[in-house]
């Protein structure tokens, strides 16, 4: 799905009528019955509703909602914060269409009124007031009514964005108490195609919600190689598979890493690639380590490697790898999960990742092997993915975590672009980051994956999925970071953040898999909350 800007959007919804012959008032019919269509099913015992709107077309959303919600046999204060002559074009045909006169505010005098007062009581506050289409600061009428909002009990559910928020934010925008000029959100829907704010801003701790109103595919256009990752973009590879499939058909991964204590990170990154689907699964790590892997789980298979006198994989393991690689049709490797900062181990994964064309997914130490030696790390003509957290990242880049954290989507696209390959910059938004730029941005996950493990679970996921399906190696990535994330949130949902391990994503996957099967489009697409 992609991210457009507010102005694409208003190309869009343009385009929508002037060359796809929606009319503009049926879009926003539409839009405002997609709000009250998911008000509905979510307040079904509230009676009483406020809906604050502007003079502008998201005030003209407002006004359908309210008609909706009265269709309904709710109880509804709509609030109009502007002389009824103000309203232009569709939001005033909107505004007779009301079943009720309007509670209208032309002063701030009028909001200690007893109207307003009673408005303020409702149960649910619908914000209407401005879209995507305003740019801050905001002042006068509407600033009075977002801080009502603010200080009201009510539940807040924002139409197209919560007012005073610039809709072009590509990352966090203040919120809470101080910030005053932006109105809190408990959920958000918008339409057609999220801005950048509603992905990178956190504007609400509850859902936010898209619903098509109408616009064509071929008319939603943008510029900002921004795609949210959505489930039916891989929906073909989680279908049920063909009666006749075997093992073979699956791919077999190959992880190298893991070291004397390290040793998990291995076998949960061997493991993860079995839950995400792959046929087969070698550990090749080293030989005091791999008891540990062994016993894991039985359906891993393991090989022994050369250590050093640390425990970790020596340089001279390299030779046995390079005759697995002859011996066995592996095809992708996962190198790095444990494996070590040692020396000798990290002149191993350089040598590896540098003079072999099998596709590879290099991650933690794999990563840090190549600080200061950047150069060497090269996808051109092969499949070549990383999965850096920003700490890693920096790292590769030289520079320190908070200038990465500052600009995420531009420090990864200049890296996967320089070094001809996938990244993926774990976080609050993990992206996946072609070499042309084209980055997709994930919604699943929350803060209790915020615990050591995850990172190897997700390094065999993308292994197992690129196994699985090498033609298409960014949308298998893409898949891997969604259904790790979805994982994730499930197992949250049945355990908690505080307690979350990560070898409790293993028990999720299954379920997330089953949720991400089926192409029907969905009435909302939805993340958080």
């Amino acid at each position: 799905m992609k991210i457009v800007t507010a102005a694409e959007m208003r190309a869009i919804d343009r385009a929508t009528s002037e060359r796809f012959g929606v009319p503009s008032l049926t879009l926003m019919e539409n839009a405002g019955g997609a709000v009250a269509d998911y008000i509905l099913p979510r307040c079904g015992g509230v009676e009483h509703f406020a809906v604050f709107c502007g003079k502008g077309n998201n005030g003209g959303d407002g006004f359908v909602i309210a008609r909706k919600l009265h269709e309904h046999g709710k109880k509804v204060h709509a609030i109009l914060l502007a002389d009824p002559a103000e309203l232009k074009g569709d939001a005033a045909v909107m505004f007779k269409k009301l079943p009720a006169a309007p509670v209208v505010v032309r002063s701030s005098a009028e909001f200690n009124g007893e109207p307003v007062q009673i408005a303020l009581g409702a149960q649910v506050c619908v914000d209407a007031i401005l879209g995507t289409g305003f740019r801050p600061p905001v002042s006068g009428l509407y600033a009075e009514a977002i801080a009502r909002i603010n200080a009201s009990d009510a539940m807040v559910v924002a139409v197209d964005i919560p007012s005073g928020a610039d809709a072009d934010a590509l990352g966090p925008q203040t919120l809470g108490p101080k910030a005053g000029l932006v109105a809190r959100a408990n959920a958000i829907v918008t339409f057609t195609a999220p801005r950048p704010a509603h992905v990178f801003s956190m504007l609400t701790r509850g859902p936010t919600c898209v619903a098509q109103i109408g616009s064509p595919e071929e008319a939603i256009i943008s510029s900002l190689q921004l795609t949210v990752i959505t489930r039916q973009d891989f929906a073909e590879m989680v279908a049920p598979r063909r009666e006749d499939a075997n093992k073979g058909n699956y791919g077999h991964v190959l992880v190298i890493g893991g070291s004397l204590g390290k040793s998990g990170a291995a076998a949960m990154a061997g493991f993860s690639a079995l839950r995400a689907g792959a046929g087969l699964s070698t550990v090749a790590t080293a030989k005091s380590a791999l008891p540990t892997v062994a016993g894991f789980h039985p359906e891993l298979m393991t090989e022994p490697l050369a250590e050093t006198e640390a425990g970790s994989i020596a340089t001279g393991a390299g030779v046995r790898i390079e005759e697995l690689l002859l011996m066995k049709s592996f095809t992708v490797a996962a190198i790095g999960p444990g494996i070590s900062r040692d020396s000798h181990t990290a002149t191993l994964v350089r040598s590896l990742v540098t003079h072999h064309a099998l596709p590879m997914v290099v991650d933690a130490d794999g990563l840090n092997a190549f600080e200061g030696r950047t150069s060497e790390l090269n996808g051109k003509g092969r499949t070549l993915v990383i999965t850096p957290h920003p700490g890693e990242m920096a790292r590769l880049v030289g520079c320190s975590i908070a200038e990465v954290q500052s600009d995420r989507l531009g420090v990864a696209r200049k890296f996967a672009h320089e070094h001809e390959l996938i990244v993926v910059l774990k976080g609050h938004r993990t992206l996946v980051v072609q070499p042309d730029g084209e980055a997709w941005v994930n919604t699943t996950g929350n803060p209790g994956m915020a615990t050591g493990g995850t990172g190897d679970i997700l390094t065999g996921m993308v292994a197992g999925m690129i196994a699985q399906h090498p033609q298409q190696p960014r949308l298998a990535t893409a898949a891997a970071v969604y259904l790790h994330g979805l994982a994730g949130d499930l197992m949250r949902d049945a355990l908690g953040e505080h307690s979350l391990v990560a070898t409790d994503l293993l028990a999720g996957l299954p379920e997330a898999f089953l949720r991400a099967q089926g192409t029907a489009r969905e009435k909302f697409v939805a993340w958080g909350g």
